[in-house]
């Protein structure tokens, strides 16, 4: 019988009764865990196998450990106590990286300017590349100007490759992303060189805040889940 598509978001187990969890944890019938041990020792031989993965991921735990603090009383007593971006800049650190790279979008370019600030009064070497770098107009990629925010104007288009290339050009050895849009964002990735890491993510309704939606999904955002 060919095992169930995983879906850990279904799984209805406590998080402390879960055997990714624990050895002796419950296992709904799709759990990729149980079902796809293969895939785990396959997964685990990727650390080894490229240089620099296992030292990436090493880091990357220590790093969230030290997000927390009270962890000597164990973890029912730990407590947050670093942002998202001193987690990146610890994180940079704890790898060597020097050269920053910031890919932004242009509507935020005023968090760019205090997030390349707080870079660089840590230490690090930043280059930053704003999604409309190039001016090409949407019409050079089929966008038609009807289709556009303005169609009266001619509007200049995000340009996530261009800017993955700026900062492959530039040699940055971590990139971090700031308000990119939904699929851009996604072609940044595809054609960045270097690690990326994401501070912010575009929601213009939410205020860059997109879990909002998720937290009011019983009242003002239940819509999304009407039958």
């Amino acid at each position: 019988m060919q095992e169930k598509a995983p879906n850990c978001a279904r799984c209805p187990y406590k998080v402390s009764d879960r055997i990714c969890r624990t050895k002796e944890g419950n296992a709904p019938d799709f759990c990729p865990t149980k079902n796809m041990s293969a895939c785990v020792g396959q997964s685990l031989k990727e650390y080894h196998r490229i240089d620099g993965v296992g030292e990436f991921a090493k880091q990357a735990s220590i790093q969230e450990a030290e997000g927390y603090m009270n962890r000597e009383h164990g973890y029912g007593h730990v407590r947050a106590q670093k942002t998202r971006i001193e987690e990146i800049m610890g994180f940079a650190e704890k790898m060597g990286y020097k050269h920053l790279g910031l890919a932004f979008c242009i509507g935020l370019r005023k968090e760019a300017d205090v997030v390349e600030k707080v870079f660089s009064a840590a230490g690090f070497d930043v280059i930053s590349v704003v999604c409309k770098v190039g001016r090409t107009a949407k019409e050079q990629i089929g966008v038609a100007k009807e289709q556009q925010i303005d169609p009266k104007a001619e509007e200049a288009m995000c340009n996530p490759v261009l800017q993955a290339m700026v900062l492959n050009k530039a040699r940055t050895h971590f990139n971090v992303l700031l308000g990119l849009c939904v699929g851009h964002d996604s072609l940044f990735f595809k054609y960045a060189e270097a690690p990326c890491t994401v501070l912010a993510v575009k929601d213009r309704l939410l205020g860059h805040n997109p879990l909002a939606a998720v937290y009011n999904i019983d009242h003002y955002y239940r819509c999304l889940v009407k039958n």
